[in-house]
């Protein structure tokens, strides 16, 4: 079985991940083409924020640290 660590995930793509419910499909596509279809069977228990407790320009630092490490280990 494959796994993704949604903290490896762009933040936007990593939320609307956690917001799938239970039944809901989620489709992957490509160049207009089905590339995969998901299926939630059950949902996980929320998970707090980690940046929602910080004042909006340290979550944002947070975020471009974030965006900074990993173009970094990319290249």
């Amino acid at each position: 079985m494959k796994q993704i660590d949604l903290d490896d995930l762009p933040p936007r793509v990593a939320q609307i991940l956690r917001g799938l419910e239970a039944g809901e499909d989620l489709v992957l596509v490509q160049g207009g083409g089905l590339v995969a279809r998901l299926s939630v069977a059950t949902t996980a228990p929320p998970t707090a924020d980690p940046l929602s407790d910080l004042p909006p320009e340290e979550a944002m630092a947070e975020v471009m640290e974030h965006f900074k490490t990993m173009i970094e280990e990319e290249f």
